[in-house]
């Protein structure tokens, strides 16, 4: 990896030089907010759309001006980094105001007497706001302790998506930049054929995934268990309690803002991993690693502290569980030409995407799309537009012979202990992992070979390491 890191490990009291830039996130819910109370202060109802031209215009506008960051902390300061609460309260901090600016803006809607095209103001600000929010789920439910998956659930509450809770971690993560995955979007796949199939397509892997979980428990996809239903539940206490209070129109907005704040999600998601495809290993069936080469990345500053970082999207799916503040930028990782902000309005106009971003995914793969991951109804047509001379890669067998040998259950009666070799998560044959379905007692030969880690969720049971027996208390 060749970066402009900075590499002298010795330098322990790295200082972060955007330390103070990062409170930009959480000052996104505090801006709707002010632009909320200025419109019902003044009776203008122009201030309903400020939302909008802040976030697709000024932040746009300063990406390009103030331009790239590709400096990385050094490893020696993660840990100091990873371990100051300043920058996980920065996060927490996004929650509160984002609950303010939902339930305001439907009081708004319904008793302020504004006007229609005002109120659609207020539906795009607000769905805007939870959209963003969905971000900060994703920030707080890819940790391992229980505060943060919780307030993960609570914040997909007004967008109404609780389900990206599992099916994101578990799904996603798993099959990212594969056909399987209905979050990764195929080159010459508009952002409208996209977003139907990605709705649907994570509803039911989510609930797949839970059915297939609580079922080694012996419990029902109905269970109080099942962490969808947990998330969904949320979002009727939110909704119902503002129907109550407001009335049917209120429930009619948080729905609009719903839709709007889960579609902004997906074009995301659609920006992301566009055309990138992980190859597939002919012995095994089993596709590579993920790895920065199958995500679009971005160091545009101000979309980058607005996002918790998200566009150094390679780092994220390498390192699931690394805080944002310490996620970092390869050079061999595909660069998108502008930040999210900016790409996603050209996601929306389908001819302005295909022309800025085929050529881009054509290079990656130097001439061979064959390596890309197309869409089925247009693929001979992007074959013969853009295929040239078939590249042999010559990269050698993902899983060489002999490793999935070398994890399986060992002779010998003793309980061991398996390591992830991502996150450290460490399972233990005598503890088991009750919430994954597997008691007490269960040996790690009788755990499927498609399980994946239930901490970072991007290595599968082969990818562990077998840490020697337990000794006997």
């Amino acid at each position: 990896m060749t970066t402009q890191s900075i590499t002298n490990d010795a330098a322990v009291q790295w200082a972060d030089g955007k330390r103070l830039l990062w409170l930009l996130s959480p000052a996104i819910p505090l801006a709707a907010l002010a632009f909320q109370v200025l419109a019902i202060a003044t009776g203008y109802g122009l201030w309903c759309w400020a939302m909008p031209v802040l976030f697709y215009g000024i932040i746009p506008l300063f990406d390009h001006l103030i331009g790239v960051d590709r400096v990385n902390a050094p490893e020696s300061a993660v840990a100091q980094l990873e371990g100051d609460r300043y920058y996980r309260a920065i996060v927490y901090a996004y929650v509160p105001t984002q609950f303010v600016v939902t339930v305001l803006g439907a009081w708004m809607a319904v008793r302020g007497g504004f006007a229609w095209w005002e109120i659609l103001g207020l539906v795009v600000s607000t769905g805007m706001i939870n959209g963003i929010g969905i971000n900060t789920a994703h920030e707080l439910g890819h940790k391992t302790n229980s505060l943060d998956r919780w307030l993960a659930k609570l914040t997909l509450a007004p967008v109404a998506y609780g389900h990206f809770f599992v099916e994101h971690n578990k799904g996603h993560h798993k099959n990212v930049a594969t056909p399987d995955d209905p979050a990764s979007s195929r080159m010459g796949e508009t952002f409208w054929a996209f977003l139907p199939r990605t709705v649907s397509g994570s509803l039911q892997s989510a609930w797949g995934i839970e059915k297939e979980r609580l079922a080694r428990s012996g419990k029902s996809v109905f269970s109080g268990d099942n962490e969808n239903l947990q998330a969904w539940a949320m979002t009727v206490i939110l909704f119902g309690a503002v129907s109550l209070w407001l009335g049917w129109i209120a429930l009619a907005f948080l729905l609009a803002q719903a839709f709007y704040g889960a579609a902004l999600l997906e074009v995301i998601n659609y920006i992301e991993h566009y055309g990138l495809l992980r190859a597939k290993d002919a012995r095994t069936g089993r596709y590579e690693r993920c790895a920065p080469a199958h995500s679009w990345n971005s160091n545009h500053v101000v979309t980058n502290l607005v996002l918790y970082q998200l566009q150094r999207h390679s780092d994220h799916h390498a390192n699931p569980t690394r805080r944002f503040q310490a996620l970092r930028h390869f050079d061999e990782s595909p660069q998108l030409p502008s930040g999210y902000a900016s790409m996603l309005l050209l996601a929306y106009f389908p001819p302005l995407w295909f022309r800025q971003m085929d050529p881009l995914v054509v290079q990656h793969y130097k001439g061979d799309l064959t390596r890309a991951n197309l869409y089925a109804a247009k693929r001979e047509s992007l074959l013969n537009r853009w295929q040239g001379k078939t590249l042999d890669d010559g990269q050698p067998s993902l899983y060489p012979l002999g490793q999935e040998a070398a994890q399986q259950q060992p002779p010998g009666g003793e309980a061991a202990r398996y390591q992830c070799t991502d996150c450290g998560y460490i399972y233990d044959e005598r503890k088991g992992c009750e919430h994954e379905g597997f008691a007490p007692g269960t040996r790690w030969s009788q755990i499927p070979d498609d399980w994946t880690c239930p901490d970072c969720a991007v290595r599968d049971k082969l990818d562990f390491i077998r840490l020697g027996a337990v000794e006997a208390a």
